[in-house]
């Protein structure tokens, strides 16, 4: 598995905007089969600030995932609502893993 946080910042007048668009990606992401899961959270204390939590079968998922309809019509739709570029931080998973585990 791989675990890829991405880290959005988005202008203030955009958050409802970049929610809605992110959860209609999100509904589609889950649906395809290399995507175990893909959270949108938004930060409490500042709702400007979202991460993409998405958890991939395979380290080539992603790569599938970027040549969807879905996810090329978010990463059109939400750029120009960026405060500043968006980064991404990949992680193995330890618990739960694929042995059952979870």
């Amino acid at each position: 598995m791989l675990v890829v946080h991405v880290h959005v910042q988005v202008k203030a007048d955009q958050v409802e905007a970049f929610k809605a668009a992110s959860v209609e990606n999100a509904g589609n992401s889950v649906r395809e089969p290399g995507i175990a899961r893909f959270d949108v959270i938004q930060q409490k204390d500042d709702p400007t600030r979202f991460v993409l939590v998405e958890v991939y079968r395979t380290s080539d998922d992603p790569a599938r995932h970027k040549e969807t309809a879905h996810y090329q019509k978010w990463r059109d739709t939400v750029a120009d609502m960026m405060a500043q570029p968006r980064t991404s931080v990949k992680y193995s998973n330890i618990f739960p893993d694929e042995q059952g585990w979870d």
